[in-house]
């Protein structure tokens, strides 16, 4: 990337590598665990499923956050807000995983859910279209990874508060309806299926 745009590039770099880290790292565990039936086998015991997401949510927040790290220092040294970046990072590491556990859950094969997942990280994505200047979208607003993007762009950049606050509310929400979502889809291509395939 040539040294004039590298900073302003920074927050789109790291919300793609957001993407591959929380998306499909996730998706590519859940199909391994189901092939290897360990994930069939949790049901009957007493982990639940709350306690095993969120281990998931944990380890790949936090493997997102020093990849991010590792990158905007490599591109703005420490010119840059951390709070802003973590807080960013973190929200948005917690959406894609989530959604990549429900993007995944009916799937037994990578090849069988790259196609559709491309749906998922599409809309996930719109915002960007917003950020580049290209279409102004009112609809986009509802949308988590736009309030993502407020905070990853804000900590290269300006941030006002009410556009942090707004990056803030909006990716809680959805992390609230996401996960369960994700329990729903959990009982019913998982737990439902009792150790076999449907």
């Amino acid at each position: 990337i040539p040294s004039a745009v590298v900073r302003p590039a920074l927050p789109y770099v790291i919300f793609g590598d957001l993407a591959v880290i929380g998306f499909f790292f996730i998706a590519g565990q859940v199909i391994f665990e189901k092939t290897e039936r360990t994930i069939y086998a949790m049901v009957v015991t007493p982990l639940r499923f709350r306690e095993y997401l969120t281990s998931k949510l944990a380890t790949y927040s936090l493997m997102s956050l020093l990849a991010a790290l590792v990158i905007a220092m490599a591109g703005a040294g420490f010119n840059f807000s951390v709070f802003y970046l973590a807080l960013g990072v973190v929200l948005t590491a917690l959406i894609n995983t989530v959604v990549g556990f429900i993007a995944v859950s009916p799937y037994h094969s990578i090849s069988s859910f790259l196609v559709p997942s491309q749906l998922y990280l599409l809309v996930l994505g719109l915002p960007v279209i917003h950020f580049a200047g290209w279409i102004d979208f009112p609809l986009f607003y509802v949308l988590p990874t736009m309030g993502s993007l407020y905070l990853l762009v804000g900590a290269f950049g300006t941030i006002t508060a009410g556009q942090a606050l707004y990056g803030v509310l909006i990716q809680i929400a959805w992390i609230i309806i996401l996960f369960r979502v994700s329990q729903y889809r959990f009982e019913r291509y998982i737990a439902g299926q009792k150790g076999g395939r449907s």
